[in-house]
């Protein structure tokens, strides 16, 4: 293969796998790879001359895919160009002074004060374009509303979820397959979300890292007191109240033990970070330095060098789920990494087991992402010989290996696996779902061994065993009253609750109670649902409907369905009539003032007899836009079919009419 072939087979792995990270919260390759990677793109580019058009040198990211109003950023928000070696920092500070600060691993917030009061609030996006989130900003947890300074300000910033409140969030999930993979990914999904009342329930966090110069005159940075430094834009933003990064002044003499400094806090750090950022303190001369393409050169961030250790493969564990996913986990000699002693890591599915040539007693290089996340950075043996399984580790039948979207992962095809039954069960009677007490995955196992558990609706036919049960080990007749009890209290649910129980795939509590809203709590037509008629609820996309609609489509897993809904009785939802609304079709686009959220409008609708839906069409009968002159899709598409554009204010008169 020539350069120029290499060039561009390497562009095509890269957007591959950001897209994978940046829009499906998936990884095919580790962070260490995809450096790798990257800087032999680069120094293809330069050697041959020839950057792609669709290059990641050159695009700064991806458009986000969501339901949220889109903004244009007041000015370009541009990646840093990067460096591992603390030498490359001295070189490229020279003489100057510069100031060293965390490089926060969240997402990137835009906030606008103005008056004094928090007014707009904008994600990074694709750094030309964001997505409007002021009502999930106002319930970070530090972040102040209003501030002293009434003028207008523009800060950029990252919002984090600490890893101590990441943790305590996983551990309340008792489903393995149903934990959040990291920090960032929760974060990104919590800040991004449609309804606040979630992103509140998260503990977002905000830490400031700039202010946007281009929308300050010189006058104004006069009459705030500015001199033309970047600590002193720190010390004035703490001032107003809101948290910064970490920083700290450095020169060409001392960033070398700064550097250091650092790298000994992140191993205890709670909030996550992936390195570090060096900018010149001397603002005027940061910019007179411009800017490449994708870079401005005002600033640079540092990417820890992950410490390495070599040691040897012993095995790769395959661990079903219920799902029917099965996920690989490699086994090897125990390695002292960052501090403490590592023996195993994710290798996340099958297209980065065959991409590492993994075979057992193999070479390989592991190290700590972030210092904080165990991984396998490469094969040194290559044998390729390890074996995929075609059975099943739990129940010993066939196994088969599914692509979707370009990632390889293996699945259990068997309905009755054990794992399956036993990660069902557990979902099932987990807090979010049916909150049945008592049962926990190892009695849930015995039972199943036992015979007391065949199927869902067996949860409430135990009392048949009563005698059996109150003679297990870690039994006795108090147990067994209370987890009698506790299915007792179950059979009164929440159809979201239920809906949520039966682990249809990617089908969260979230999802379920807008599904369960949107249907007016008639599990008829929700069992009914059609793929057209879902992917109209905002949120829910094509593969979530699609693997709803294939749940309900299964004659097995509704005879299952049916038992347990002779078990149980639904709460009753409030649905307030009121004249005006019933039958009417709304589309809710732009930021809400009146409702907390557009969820909470929502719900205000359908509990009024209308209905919502995500996009206009002939069928809508009003748009709720509170910019009703707006040349946004929305207010085109309404216009162009002559549909009513209502504010808050005008919808409020038609809803009390």
């Amino acid at each position: 293969m020539n350069k120029q072939e290499r060039l561009k087979e390497l562009v095509g792995i890269l957007n591959e796998a950001s897209e994978a990270y940046y829009q499906k919260d998936t990884e095919v390759m580790s962070n260490l790879e995809y450096d790798r990677l990257y800087d032999e793109l680069v120094q293809l580019e330069q050697e041959t001359g020839i950057v792609l058009a669709n290059s990641p040198t050159v695009n700064v990211g991806y458009e986000v895919l969501s339901e949220l109003e889109k903004q244009a950023h007041p000015s370009p928000m541009l990646s840093l160009d990067k460096t591992k070696e603390v030498e490359t920092l001295k070189t490229w500070l020279g003489g100057h002074e510069g100031v060293l600060s965390w490089k926060l691993d969240g997402l990137t917030v835009v906030l606008t004060y103005e008056n004094g009061v928090l007014s707009n609030a904008v994600t990074r996006g694709n750094g030309e374009v964001g997505e409007v989130i002021t009502n999930n900003a106002r319930t970070f947890m530090n972040l102040p509303n209003a501030i002293p300074y009434k003028g207008h300000l523009v800060i950029r910033g990252e919002a984090v979820i600490r890893y101590s409140d990441f943790n305590k969030i996983n551990d309340s999930i008792e489903a393995v397959e149903d934990k959040y993979k990291n920090p960032r990914n929760l974060c990104s999904g919590s800040v991004r979300q449609l309804n606040n009342e979630i992103t509140a329930k998260r503990q977002v966090h905000f830490f400031a890292f700039s202010m946007v110069e281009d929308v300050l005159d010189d006058a104004t940075i006069n009459e705030i007191g500015f001199d033309n430094t970047f600590m002193s834009r720190f010390a004035w933003l703490k001032n107003q109240g809101f948290d910064v990064v970490e920083h700290y002044l450095v020169t060409q003499d001392s960033i070398t033990d700064c550097v250091m400094d650092f790298a000994t806090k992140i191993v205890d750090h709670d909030v996550p970070s992936d390195g570090l950022v060096l900018a010149f303190n001397d603002i005027a001369y940061g910019k007179s330095l411009g800017r490449t393409a994708k870079f401005p050169r005002d600033a640079i961030a540092f990417k820890w060098a992950d410490e390495q250790a070599q040691t040897t493969l012993l095995d790769v564990e395959w661990s079903p789920s219920r799902t029917g996913l099965i996920n690989p986990v490699a086994i090897f000699e125990p390695v002292e990494l960052e501090g403490t002693t590592v023996s195993r890591a994710s290798l996340h599915n099958v297209s980065i087991v065959r991409a590492l040539g993994l075979g057992i007693g193999d070479t390989i290089t592991v190290y700590k992402a972030n210092m904080i996340i165990p991984q396998v950075a490469d094969n040194l043996t290559r044998s390729n010989h390890l074996c995929i399984p075609n059975i099943c580790p739990a129940c010993g039948q066939a196994t088969s290996i599914k692509d979707m979207n370009g990632v390889q992962s293996l699945y259990c095809l068997n309905d009755s696996c054990s794992a399956k039954q036993t990660k069902g069960f557990s979902h099932y009677v987990s807090r979010n779902a049916m909150n049945i007490e008592g049962l926990s995955e190892a009695t849930l196992e015995k039972f199943i061994e036992k015979g007391y558990l065949k199927q869902l609706p067996d949860i409430y036919h135990l009392e048949q065993y009563k005698e059996e049960i109150i003679a297990m080990d870690g039994f006795g007749e108090k147990s067994y009253k209370n987890m009698m009890q506790s299915i007792e209290v179950s059979r009164k649910v929440s159809m979201a609750k239920f809906i949520y129980s039966l682990g249809i795939t990617g089908i969260g509590l979230a999802n379920a109670k807008v599904i369960v809203a949107y249907f007016g709590y008639d599990i008829s037509k929700i069992r009914q649902a059609t793929q057209e008629e879902l992917v109209a609820i905002d949120g829910i996309g094509e593969v979530l409907a699609n693997a709803f609609c294939e749940y309900f489509k299964d004659s097995e897993k509704m005879e299952i369905v049916n038992q347990l809904l002779s078990e149980i009785e639904f709460e009753q939802e409030e649905k307030i009539e009121v004249a005006g609304l019933d039958g009417k079709v709304f589309v809710i686009t732009g930021s809400v003032e009146q409702f907390a959220n557009r969820n909470e409008l929502k719900d205000f609708i359908e509990k009024r007899g209308g209905k919502v839906t995500g996009s206009v069409t002939k069928n809508t009968n009003y748009l709720i836009n509170n910019d009703t002159e707006s040349n946004s899709s929305k207010n085109k598409k309404a216009k162009e079919l002559g549909i009513p554009i209502l504010s808050e204010a005008d919808f409020m008169v038609l809803a009390n009419a």
